[in-house]
């Protein structure tokens, strides 16, 4: 059994599926039968819960992507409601976002803050993307005490410095089909180096399409590939890794994971 433990599947283009049991049908063939599709905003997330509703092996977020300013802004008080919703797993995606908008980082801080806050209050990890932003992170992931609740910083793109400490501030990494990109060395080493008991696979659809599909739009079926390069790099095997990610999901996300 495999895990895309990271998707947006309110921004797939579902048409060419024939809905959302076409997506699913075609990442089962693949073994991937669990996803958690990600928040980004608030004003979306309602609708995001209505097309899922009926999909059990589907878990759901709550949060404001640090690139979402045009939007609803988030408060404490609106994460934590919907936060305590049964299918919400986690908070975020939340973070810093440095790359376009170095000129919202006081913004994006103070939203980071407030995400921790909520996910501490309601005892539920973070889901944390973070770009050209990694002392920033690191040092509000720490002053807020975001370890009590621990999280993932998904869509990994750093190096093994970053990586390290956040295994010691109780974060997971997650790869996504960047990693299987020839020129992502960097990444590639953390993924032979990182503890086992912290991996985790994803595909972020419908961004960031894994070799060989790269340039197209993704979708949860193409973890696989992740999985099966990631797996390469660690000389383990497809079933190896799968194994130790679906248990990783379960511990972090606090599922139970029984055979599908």
């Amino acid at each position: 059994m495999l895990i895309d433990s990271h998707c947006h599947l309110d921004r797939l283009d579902l048409e060419r599926f024939g809905g959302l049991s076409g997506v699913l049908e075609a990442a089962k063939t693949q073994g991937v039968t669990r996803l958690l599709s990600v928040a980004t905003d608030l004003e979306s997330w309602p609708a995001l819960a209505r097309l899922t509703e009926a999909y059990p092996q589907i878990a759901l977020s709550v949060g404001v992507h640090p690139s979402e300013d045009s939007g609803r802004a988030p408060t404490k008080a609106a994460l934590t409601a919907l936060g305590r919703e049964p299918r919400v797993v986690a908070i975020g995606e939340t973070g810093l976002d440095y790359h376009y908008g170095a000129d919202s980082a006081d913004r994006q801080q103070d939203w980071f803050r407030m995400h921790i806050a909520a996910a501490r209050e309601i005892g539920k990890p973070l889901i944390v993307h973070t770009r050209a932003a990694q002392a920033d992170t690191l040092r509000i992931l720490e002053q807020e005490s975001a370890a009590e609740v621990g999280g993932v910083l998904h869509c990994f793109t750093e190096d093994w410095v970053m990586a390290e400490q956040a295994l010691a501030l109780n974060f997971y990494i997650s790869f996504s089909g960047i990693v299987t990109f020839k020129n992502a060395r960097q990444i590639q080493d953390v993924a032979r180096r990182l503890p086992a008991e912290r991996l985790l696979v994803e595909t972020d659809a419908p961004y960031l399409a894994p070799i060989p599909h790269r340039g197209k739009s993704n979708q949860p079926a193409w973890v696989r590939h992740v999985a099966e390069f990631v797996a390469g790099l660690r000389g383990e095997s497809l079933e190896q890794v799968a194994a130790t990610t679906t248990a990783n999901y379960g511990r972090l996300f606090g599922i139970m994971m029984e055979a599908d």
